[in-house]
């Protein structure tokens, strides 16, 4: 197999959602899961997760399609990590009805010998502490993305601006940006986190898309238009991933590639969203997010 390129890092879980269309039970989902196929679009991708012996080998034979390299895949003696999720009719706020962390609870990322080198890191949500482990691993990366929630911010803040200042990237929803930074402007608390190390902060809105930060200025990034969403789940792992592949494919750290990188990120999470769980991410390929991303580039192009 070729270099890994790319580096995920996250959890892979077995999924219940159920949204007003409907209902699914133990469905593949987890960070690595979304991230790593929409990666696998651009680049060379690696996985570093961990399932249980419960996990079902239809799942594997799905990364494998995907070209993703299974060497950071550890498979542990008990069950692998479960959420059970219900989303409220809007589709955007939802409750976490239960929670089984399984062999997730004692997840160690220990990389092997083959992705060290890897040039490109997406550290998903996971544990600050875990993700600083990953980066003490890694040598000399080009371009670290991370990113994190809210319970991070409340409960190990020290560890997590750790991880702010050694990464390249941050991405975060609006109310935990200003949760981080006490500040609710989001220009003075996108500006307020960049004094932190990163050179680029992401603030995704959901729907209404995201807003790039760095020092050179602010760039306001729609979402794709989707007629019909089914289930938000996996969305934003899905835009990093579909990013970070993208910008390693490229690899050039231009501002004008970073962007372009970002629109597919958007291009490829607008798929993911008009069908449960990763179901898009099987049928989905080259050609359908080009085409996509050039109907996109239309839409927002102004005269």
């Amino acid at each position: 197999m070729k270099n890994v390129k790319v580096v995920v890092v996250g959890s892979i879980a077995l999924d219940s959602i159920k949204t007003r269309f409907g209902a699914r039970r133990e469905i593949l989902g987890g960070s690595v899961s979304y991230a790593c196929p929409a990666s696998s679009f651009f680049a060379t991708t690696g996985m570093v997760g961990v399932v249980g012996k419960d996990f079902p080998h239809n799942h594997i034979r799905f990364y494998q399609k995907c070209g993703i390299n299974l060497d950071g895949l550890q498979i542990k003696e008990g069950k692998t990590f479960r959420w059970v999720g219900e989303y409220e009719d809007d589709l955007i706020n939802r409750r976490t009805i239960s929670t089984e962390l399984n062999v997730f609870a004692n997840f160690k990322p220990d990389l092997p010998e083959s992705y060290v080198q890897s040039p490109f890191v997406l550290l998903g949500n996971i544990a600050p502490s875990l993700q600083l482990h990953v980066l003490e691993q890694i040598k000399r990366p080009l371009f670290v993305l991370a990113d994190t929630m809210d319970l991070w911010i409340r409960t190990v803040r020290k560890d997590l601006l750790r991880v702010i200042a050694c990464s390249t990237m941050l991405t975060l929803n609006d109310s935990e940006a200003r949760e981080l930074t006490g500040r609710h402007d989001l220009r003075v608390a996108a500006a307020t986190i960049l004094k932190m190390g990163p050179r680029y902060v992401v603030i995704k809105k959901g729907e209404h898309g995201a807003m790039l930060f760095c020092r050179d200025g602010i760039f306001i990034i729609p979402a794709y238009p989707v007629i019909k969403v089914v289930d938000p789940t996996g969305a934003g792992d899905s835009f990093a991933g579909a990013f970070i592949g993208r910008l390693a494919e490229s690899a050039i750290l231009k501002e004008k590639n970073i962007i372009e990188s970002i629109l597919f990120g958007s291009v490829v999470a607008s798929f993911v969203v008009e069908s449960f769980g990763v179901n898009a991410l099987k049928s989905l390929n080259r050609r359908k997010i080009v085409s996509r991303l050039n109907e996109f580039k239309k839409m927002i192009k102004i005269v």
